[in-house]
This record gives C-alpha cells, structure tokens and sequence, in this order.
C-alpha cells in the first residue's frame, strides 16, 4: 500500500528502524545538551535551542530576520563547518521530537547562501531530521552584486558553493542527528530546486553515498552555458538598454504581450485543448512573422528586427563549432513575469555577477560585446566543477539511489529542455534507453520556476505547495515510497487552490489530452 497521509505515515513500518523515535523522556535537556557534547570535525557548535512551540525564530545573515516554525516542538542545532583555511558553511539541523529516522538535507537558490528555512520546517512537519546550509558564503540570490562578490579571489568558497557545502552538511547533519536520537537516520534525503537542483546532480554524481533518494527541481545544469545563454538572451533585446535611446531590438513589456497571445494562438491547441497551457513547447514551430508591421497595421506588431530578436531568443544557441551550447527558450515561458528578469533592458544580473566574480575574477568589466566567443574561456574555468553536466551516474544507481526531478514548461529562467538533454545524457552515457530504475524526470505543463505559473503546479515540491498530503500528490513523499517501498512513481497529480488537478507525466511519456482529461501515454 502507498505511503497515503502524514497519519499513515506514523502508522506504517517499512523497515524496523522507520519506528517513530522520540528524542528523549526530556527532550528538552536532551536538546540543550548537544551545545557541550557535540564534538563534531571542523565543527563549531553556535547555538542550541529547545522550541516547544509554534513561533517565529530569529535568523543569522542577510537573508531574512526571522523564520516561522510551525513544526515545533524541535531541537534547533546552528552550527558552522570550517571546510578549509578560508572557507566555512553555517548550517542549521531541525530534529523533531517525533522522528521518523529520515534524513533531509536541503538546497539553495540562485548565487546565493540563504539557509532554506522554509524547507526547514517543511521537512521537519513531516518529521525529517532536516539540515540547510548557506552553501558556504553570507549572500542574497544573486540579483545584487554582493550576492557574489565573496567568490572574488576565493576559490574555495567558490568550491563550497559548487559542491561541497551539500556534501558536509549531510556529513556533519547526520552525526548530529545520530548524537541527538542514539541512532543514525535509517534513510537519507535531499530536497532543492534550481541551484538547488544542480546541487542534487552534483551530489549524486560526486558523492553518491550521501542521499538514497534526490529530489531535485528545475536544475540550473550545464551552469556556466546557462549563464552564457542567459546573458546573450538579454543581449538579443539590446541590454544595456539606454533610457534616453532604447535599442531598436528591444520590446516592451506592452508588445511582449502581443508575441506571448500569437504565440497561444499558433500553439496552445497543439494539445488538443485551448487553456493557456502549451503543454509541449518544444512542439511549438513559433513563426512571428505573423505579427510584423505592414502598411495596414503599424501598432501592436514587431518591426523587422524585433521579429529578428524573437526569432533568435526561441532559436538554441550554437557555438562557433556548430555545437549546441543551451537549448532556446520554451514558447510560453516569456509571458511569466520572472521574465522581465531577462528581458527587462539590463544585462543578466545572473551572468554579470558569475562573469565579474567567479570566471573572470575582477571587480568591473564590460559585457556589452558578449557572445558566444567566450564559450571556450568560460569551460576552461569552469570554476568549482560548477558545470555539472556528465551522465555517469553509475556509482549513485549501482548503490541503490533513486532520483526524482521535475521541471516547469513555462519556466522563465532555465529552459525545461535542458531537462530532457540531461536525461538523454545520461541515457546515453549509462547505454540506457530508460532510466526508470533510479530516475524519473516530470515535465510539468503551466508551471513557472520551481513553482507557480498556470494550472496545478503544486505537488509538495516545498514549503506551501504541499496542498495535499498523499504521496500520490507529493513528490517527496513519493520519493520516501520509492526508497523505503519500492513503488516508483509512474505519475505524480499536481494540484492548486482552486481545487483542481492534473497529471503529469514522467519522461519519455507524453500528456495527452483524451476530450475530458490530460493522461500520460
């Protein structure tokens, strides 16, 4: 049987170590304990909290200043990792007086080192023994210049944020839950989307022991030609763009609007259905021609060259060898307002502050001749491994790990394509025409990045979009099914507020309209 609600969770045994465990007969004194008997490698303790309640806690860094907890009462362990001379990974460990012996580690977003406390708590609700790190630098996601600059002349910060910080926080994470419980996490787990996602693949492929099960969203794979690619996207609408001259490749928001309704108009019914939703983008053969200006019709249409800029903007970008460098842009995806990100006038903030920081090592340069000259420099750096684009996924398989990823079709910031080349990557490099056995890829009509946009989009993937608490809705609980049960997810239903629901498929399946509902086929 399925692992169906948090109730049947606490009532069904998979193994004889998954027994609910409570931390102590006082798990209070049990908790504050660890501040002087932890002695962890490399490892300072910071501070130990017992919180009995639901309440809101007081955050380090520049991230946030507070993080509810909903999921007391729990042990908050804050602790810092001194991976090298220079370099450290604070970190906090959120160990529920009910423990199901699971372990989560969690991810990160963009440039940045923001501890994901929402996920924190999501995991710890669902009785995880949950650890989240800053991914081994104090900074936002990585719109803002300093988001980044602790990479500049740091090479092993840069390290911890392109692998290592995963790596030590589900190290260190679990002795500390094994210290607090009296025994090790029966299973461990990881949970992250977009950086989040690359670092899943970068924990797999570099430390295949760390998790049994991935779940991995969104992944910002092939980094350094996504930033490349993202850069040049935001050139193709003329960044920089001058306000007292703006390019003439430049659109406006306004006329963004008029491409994104042909663009429904020539594709949304290739699905058999007229919802909003382009279910298959990379079906989608978008001509803007239709909507260029002519003698009759001078507004709302593109000049010859802004019909030029969309053509290249959901063409892929090549290299100066004819290579694929990144797949286009998904038709669709422009209408999402995380767009405006890209083609808003200025220049990639994503690429800038990697380009500047991590590639280049410099405090100012100029991007505005940036091309796809700078491939072959750009991968000669390739600063901390970040690239994260190899299908030998073999020692992560051969120990039994299983992994899950998703991608929105309608998402604004990594084309969802990339996602099926990573699959038919490792496809290829394992000679598996399937990957079903430990890996499962769910392309997910509608929804934006990592979450949002149009339609069901929520499936448990984080914090709030747990809307229904069965695994047959929920990927992470999907995921527990796999490792712990042996039940792979062939589906998994999103859902939204609103109540309604849809299935989504996984990769190579294709979601079909049957006249009523979508069904994978």
């Amino acid at each position: 049987m399925r692992l169906l609600s948090r109730a049947l969770l606490e009532a069904t045994v998979l193994l004889a170590a998954l027994v609910p465990v409570r931390a102590a007969s006082s798990p209070s004194a049990k908790c504050l304990a660890l501040q002087d008997s932890l002695h962890l490698q490399n490892t300072t303790i910071l501070n130990v909290a017992y919180i009995t309640a639901a309440t809101n806690v007081s955050t380090p860094g520049i991230c946030q200043s507070t993080a509810p907890v909903t999921a007391a009462p729990l042990c908050r362990v804050q602790f810092v990792i001194n991976t090298t001379s220079t370099s450290a990974v604070h970190a906090e460990a959120w160990l529920p007086d009910v423990w199901f012996g699971r372990f989560l580690g969690l991810g990160n977003g963009g440039l940045g080192g923001c501890i994901d406390y929402a996920n924190l708590d999501y995991g710890s609700s669902l009785h995880f023994a949950a650890v989240g790190s800053d991914n081994g630098h104090d900074g936002g996601g990585g719109i803002d210049p300093g988001d980044a600059m602790q990479f500049l002349n740091h090479p092993e910060v840069i390290n911890d944020f392109a692998f290592r910080a995963v790596h030590v926080e589900a190290v260190i994470g679990k002795e500390i839950v094994g210290a607090y419980y009296g025994t090790p996490a029966a299973k461990s787990y990881y949970l992250g989307c977009s950086t989040g996602g690359r670092q899943g693949t970068q924990a797999a492929l570099k430390f295949p022991e760390d998790f049994d099960g991935i779940v991995a969203g969104s992944p910002a794979t092939d980094f350094n030609h996504l930033q490349i690619w993202s850069g040049i996207l935001s050139h193709y609408v003329g960044a920089p763009i001058d306000g007292t001259a703006p390019s003439p490749k430049f659109i406006p928001p306004a006329l963004w609007r008029v491409v994104s309704a042909e663009i429904l108009r020539q594709c949304d019914a290739l699905d058999g259905v007229i919802d909003g939703i382009i279910t298959e983008p990379d079906a989608c053969d978008f001509r803007p021609e239709a909507i260029q200006c002519t003698a009759h019709n001078t507004t709302s249409c593109l000049t010859p060259i802004q019909v030029e800029t969309v053509k290249n903007i959901f063409t892929p970008l090549f290299g100066l060898q004819g290579q694929l460098v990144y797949p286009r842009y998904s038709p669709g995806a422009e209408a999402d307002p995380l767009a405006l990100a890209i083609f808003g006038g200025e220049f990639f903030a994503f690429t800038d502050n990697w380009g500047r920081f991590a590639i280049l090592n410099v405090t100012e340069h100029d991007f505005s001749n940036f091309s796809v000259d700078v491939v072959p420099f750009w991968d000669s750096i390739n600063p901390g491994g970040i690239a994260t684009f190899d299908g030998d996924l073999s020692a992560f398989r051969n120990r039994g790990g299983k992994f899950l990823t998703y991608h929105g079709r309608r998402d604004p910031l990594i084309s969802s394509t990339n996602s099926k080349r990573v699959y038919d990557l490792i496809s290829h490099t394992l000679s598996l025409p399937l990957l079903d056995d430990f890996y499962r890829l769910f392309l997910i009509p509608g929804m934006s990045h990592c979450s949002g946009g149009l339609g069901p989009t929520a499936f448990g993937q984080s914090d709030g979009l747990n809307l229904v608490n069965t695994s047959s809705h929920n990927i992470l609980l999907a995921m527990v099914d796999w490792v712990e049960g042996e039940i792979a997810p062939n589906t998994i239903i999103g859902s939204n507020t609103s109540g309604s629901t849809r299935t989504h498929c996984r990769y190579p399946m294709r979601s079909v309209f049957n006249g009523t509902v979508f069904v994978c086929t």
